[in-house]
């Protein structure tokens, strides 16, 4: 007897957790994982380096686990899969948190604490939360080598990001420019909405507004002569709000002047209106005098003509065009009206108010007073929105009512701003440099005609207390990178990469690709990567520095030119690559050491650094090659594509336009190569409300709280599977619960019920092994969709769809494996000797349990691993010492047998009454009948049906399931009283009420299944007949063979045209052919030539269906012929068939 299977008193994740996780660093599993694949294949993997000044959050668990599960998949299907960890050591966040933990802001460093030692507190709090970050990752199991971490702020890494930079510069992609850019002045950050209300908030900014053109629907009074359309002008300060205007304001008191003109931009004849006396801030008094027409597009000079003056109350009730129209509301008849409004004045703008009642308190009070109705929405769950949801993006289409979509929404032109951000700060996926929607809308609009003037203009706009500045556009003298240059480039690899979801990268990243900006690289901060040109102070000489031996040098002749003292360098070994070479007291790159290096120019002239840092995005999408030190080191990994480009990478869905972009742009500038072929853009974890996670909410959740409580698996298997890793995931700690109840509770069940028997009958698989095919069909069955589930979990993977992955996992588990094999075969493993049968049950069980173990080790590499070596202790079958070490399972195509799993996974009682129905007229399975009728009293049931149709369809072999509301008519159905249940209810009228309902008509019938009760009048009695008083059953009907089972019944279509007898012999002919490949040896892939003697009972079913058993088959041809020689000879019950086949 060999060892037994491990027994268990208690089902406890968190201790198997951290049991395994003790053994693992015992045994050095992830080391092994990665040098017993020296020499095979490598698989790459870019780790996207976080900051460590933060603590980890339930977020990094779902990013982790996505990028664990790829990397151990890889590693069990061969590959050497090599992850390096890494830090995010430098930017904003770090700087912002420093400057809050000194009580100090940018303008105090170098006054009130010198950037040396600003820098150093940066240094010390990126790393503030190293120890939770380790210990997250640890108890994750995400698996990557953070003992050897690559680090942005280490000078190794940061000589690198100068050779890039160097390089850049050298081909021309590096230049100084003036121009307008976002930009915050203090911090350079994004606004958050959330924060916008608090005090202080609103400041003066200059911002992009826009003088908008609404086309008045009838002809002005007092203009006898047409001069174009008529426009009313208005302006706004926030054009993001023109989509939900439904009103225009006037000033009842106030002079307005119709203007017959030109439009400035298109050269459109029109008739403008707007208040009097801002005539002469729009219209240049200079062209008052010039003849309308002699005007050409183009003249500086636009005549303009007065032809029409108007009080504010005479334009009241005017009806327009709604300017845009993307939304429609509702009442709209009501809507697009001039309205009057004391508020109104004529201090700037056109005296004219654009109302949009939902933005705004005056906004909504003037419109409800006027009775104008605001341009609401109406979401999923049937509430009036705005058209911008609470982050401050146009509403998905998804979240919105699908009817009122249909009914209200331009889907076509409202897509152009779906899910758009109304303010780039609120979109954590656009970065100042991104054209605002305001911008967007505003050329819209010129394009149509529909705009007169777009400027710049100061206003009162809302901030943000953290960062005390809001999102402006100001002119900045700024190094950029001409990534312009590269963008057909850029497009043309991005079309090679395969992004998951697609859309993302044809979409989001795509359709950023070819709107893209230079990138803006300089930043006026102080931690970070130095920017490493020297300029001379007029600007004309220059020198871009790309490493650390070529800046000693430089250094060495600015002494020697009188410059410098000494070399600040000076105990640096050029040549030596040693981390103890390269550490602070040698050589520090940041500021402000080398704001000090004044180095000569080739004309002999003095040159200082430029004092700028460059953006921190460019250390994370420099990784690749810094973070092993490239060029200097390891040059033949990157070149040699032993390291790069990246196989795999993984990160948050607001990296698209960040680590992604910077990734794919530099690689593409440097190497003109893509950085990585295949990248998950994960979605967001929101709370179970779908809002996003905050601690200033209360809604967030602590990952190492939910650990110690779950274990990682059920909380990594949740959140695989709840929702594709690029969709948002409405993260609800009851879900982790049902997890582990439902997929690891049933697995952990299903292996103590195995072990409990097996250590009774000392089976631990030293016995023979019984041939799959002396073994039961229900054996058969499983193995073989143990097999397909192999195939299909070991192409998700591949394929980058873990959630697919998981979730046919635990349906094979849950449905298949507990709920119908072990179930139907209890009795096989009760009492008895290990006879042949039950030694075939074992060896099945053990074998789904242990391929179950490799399959789901990626996603949950604990309980994996304990099941596996549970298993593997007692049989010693794999000798590997963890599950991760061991092999991904292969799937054999030879035991895989399609019919027998559809037969195995239908609605087991639909699936078995049908066949009962072939059955009892001798008509086989592979003879295709017509159709199924299934009468439904209920929309579930015909929900429950529709699930699993194509799967009946095929499993019973019918053309088609038809769902009837009603049986009456087509089904003929009697009622046959359950006296014993009647007869108390009924007393003496029994017999009455029995011939009234065995006389009842089809409709009463169905009245009675589709209502549950059916009154009877007897006399002056009403007797309530209730469903289960009654059996209901099916007769016959011509043509049709019927079948009832409680509630269900069923109608099986058993006319045979000729169409489906040919294709129940070409099926027949499929399947003999395919016995006769299988018999002959012929490989899965090996085209034949068919031969078929010419029978009348065939020949047109051959011809009808040549090209479907050909493509069944493999045949390059199904030729009929008079007569064959060495035929194989096909007992068809009713007749005889000689056939040939042969490879072709």
């Amino acid at each position: 007897m060999g060892k037994k299977f491990a027994e268990y008193s208690n089902f406890n994740l968190s201790e198997i957790n951290k049991e395994v996780l003790k053994q693992w660093d015992e045994k050095d599993i992830f080391r092994k994982s990665v040098e017993t694949r020296e020499g095979a294949p490598s698989f790459v993997f870019f780790e996207g380096p976080p900051s460590a000044n933060g603590m980890p959050g339930i977020h990094h668990v779902m990013a982790r686990s996505i990028k664990d599960i790829f990397c151990r998949y890889k590693s069990m299907k061969g590959f050497q899969v090599k992850r390096k960890a890494g830090w995010d050591t430098h930017g904003l966040p770090v700087e912002l948190s420093v400057e809050k933990e000194l009580g100090i802001t940018k303008e105090d460093i170098g006054k009130k604490i010198s950037v040396d030692d600003y820098n150093d507190a940066c240094r010390k709090n990126v790393m503030k939360f190293t120890r939770e970050w380790e210990d997250l990752t640890r108890k994750m199991g995400y698996w990557v080598d953070m003992n050897d971490p690559y680090i942005t702020y280490d000078n190794k890494y940061i000589e690198t990001l100068w050779f890039l930079l160097k390089d850049l510069y050298k081909k021309g992609y590096l230049y100084k420019g003036y121009t307008i850019q976002p930009y915050s002045p203090a911090a350079g950050t994004g606004l958050s909405s959330h924060e916008l209300n608090q005090p202080g908030c609103y400041r003066d900014v200059k911002d992009t507004t826009c003088v908008a053109q609404f086309k008045a629907k009838s002809e002005l009074p007092s203009v006898s002569e047409k001069w174009g359309d008529v426009y009313f002008l208005a302006w706004t300060t926030t054009p993001w709000t023109l989509s939900s205007n439904t009103a225009l304001c006037v000033g009842p008191k106030i002079k307005y002047v119709a203007v017959q003109s030109y439009n400035p931009y298109t050269g459109v004849p029109a008739t403008f209106v707007l208040a009097k006396d801002l005539l002469n801030a729009h219209f240049n008094p200079k062209a008052a005098d010039l003849a309308l027409e002699d005007y050409k597009q183009g003249d500086k000079l636009v005549p303009f003509k007065v032809v029409a003056e108007y009080d504010g109350s005479q334009l009241v009730g005017l009806e327009y065009e709604q300017l845009i129209k993307w939304i429609t509301p509702e009442n709209a008849d009501k809507a697009f009206r001039v309205i009057p409004g004391d508020y109104v004045t004529t201090e700037d703008g056109t005296g004219i108010v654009h109302i949009a009642p939902t933005f705004g308190a005056d906004d909504a009070k003037v419109a409800k007073d006027a009775g104008i109705p605001p341009l609401q929405l109406v979401d999923k769950f049937g509430n009036l929105r705005p058209s911008v949801d609470l982050t401050g993006k146009f509403y998905l289409l998804e979240d919105l009512d699908a009817d009122y979509v249909k009914s209200h929404v331009n889907v076509d032109e409202y897509k152009k701003v779906e899910g758009r951000f109304v303010k780039n700060a609120y979109d954590p996926n656009l970065t100042e440099k991104d054209e605002t929607l305001d911008v967007a809308i505003c050329m819209e609009l010129k394009v149509n005609n529909l705009a007169f003037k777009i400027e710049k203009h100061t206003h009162n706009y809302p901030h943000c207390w953290r960062t005390d500045k809001p999102v402006l556009y100001y002119p900045l003298d700024s190094w950029f990178i001409k990534s312009t240059a590269a963008r057909d480039e850029m497009i043309e690899l991005n079309n090679t990469i395969n992004w998951k979801p697609e859309s993302t990268g044809s979409g989001r990243f795509g359709k950023w690709l070819e709107n893209l900006n230079d990138w803006n690289l300089s930043r006026s901060r102080y931690w970070g990567t130095p920017l490493p040109i020297w300029r001379t102070e007029d600007g004309t000489e220059e020198m871009c520095i790309g490493s650390v031996e070529e800046l000693i040098s430089e250094i060495e002749k600015s002494i020697d030119k009188g410059f410098m003292k000494e070399n600040p360098y000076k105990n640096f070994k050029v040549g030596d690559y040693s981390a103890e070479n390269y550490s602070v007291k040698n050589i520090d790159l940041h500021r402000p050491y080398v704001d000090g290096i004044v180095l000569v120019s080739p004309k002999g002239q003095p040159m200082k650094r430029e004092l700028d840092l460059i953006d921190v995005w460019f250390d994370s999408g420099a990784m690749p090659y810094a973070q092993l030190h490239y060029p200097f080191e390891n040059k033949e990994l990157i070149d040699g594509g032993v390291r790069f480009p990246a196989d795999f990478i993984s990160e948050g869905v607001d990296q698209t336009r960040g680590w992604f972009f910077t990734l794919h742009a530099i690689s593409t500038m440097v190497k003109g190569s893509v950085a990585f072929k295949n990248v998950i853009s994960n979605g967001l974890v929101l709370d179970k409300n779908g809002n996003k996670m905050s601690k200033r909410l209360g809604n967030a959740v602590d990952a190492f709280d939910t650990i110690e409580k779950f274990g990682s698996d059920p909380l990594r298997w949740y959140m695989i599977t709840n929702a594709s890793p690029w969709d948002n995931l409405k993260f609800d700690t009851e879900g982790i619960e049902e997890v582990r109840r439902k997929f690891f509770g049933t697995l952990y069940n299903t292996y103590s019920f195995f072990a409990l028997y097996a250590n009774v009958d000392s089976f631990d698989f030293s016995q023979k092994e019984i041939p799959l095919e002396e073994r039961p069909e229900i054996d058969r069955w499983i193995i073989s969709l143990l097999n397909s589930l192999v195939k299909t979990v070991d192409a998700c993977y591949e394929e980058y769809e873990p959630t697919k992955a998981g979730r046919a996992i635990a349906d094979f588990v849950g449905d298949n494996l507990s709920n119908w094999y072990v179930r139907l075969n209890r009795k096989r493993f009760w009492g008895g000797t290990l006879n042949d049968d039950k030694l075939a049950a074992y060896q099945t069980l053990y074998t789904c349990l242990e391929t179950v173990a490799r399959l789901m080790a990626p996603i949950a590499p604990f309980f994996a691993d304990r099941l596996f070596l549970d298993l593997n202790s007692a049989t010693g079958k794999d000798k590997s010492e963890s599950v991760h070490l061991a092999k991904f399972p292969e799937a054999d195509e030879s035991v895989i047998d399609k019919n027998l799993e559809a037969r195995m996974q239908l609605a087991q009682e639909i699936s078995s009454m049908t066949l009962a129905l072939r059955k009892k007229v001798n008509i086989k399975v592979r003879q295709p009948l017509a159709s199924i009728m299934i009468p439904v009293l209920d929309n579930s049931l015909q929900k429950n049906v529709e699930a699993v149709k194509d799967l009946i369809m095929n499993e019973v072999n019918v053309k088609a399931i038809n769902f009837v509301d009603d049986s009456a008519g087509i089904l003929v159905k009697r009622i046959k009283p359950d006296f014993k249940k009647l007869g108390p209810k009924c007393g003496k009228n029994m017999k009455s009420v029995a011939a009234m309902l065995q006389d009842l008509s089809q409709e009463g019938i169905a009245e009675l299944e589709k209502n549950g009760q059916y009154v009877l009048n007897i006399g002056d009695q009403q007797v309530v007949v209730e469903k289960c008083d009654v059996e209901i059953q099916s007769e016959d009907i011509p043509g049709w063979l019927v079948a009832s089972n409680d509630n269900l019944t069923i109608a099986l279509d058993v006319t045979i045209t000729e169409e489906l007898r040919q294709e129940g012999v070409a099926r027949e002919f499929v399947n003999r052919i395919q016995n006769i490949r299988k018999a002959n040896g012929y490989d899965i892939t090996d085209k034949i030539l068919v031969k078929i003697e010419k029978l009348d009972a065939v020949n047109a079913a051959v011809e009808a269906f040549g090209d479907y058993i050909s493509s069944q088959t493999l045949a390059n041809e199904i030729i009929l012929v008079d007569k064959i020689e060495n035929a194989t000879e096909l007992d068809f019950d009713d007749y005889k068939v000689n056939i040939f086949v042969e490879k072709a």
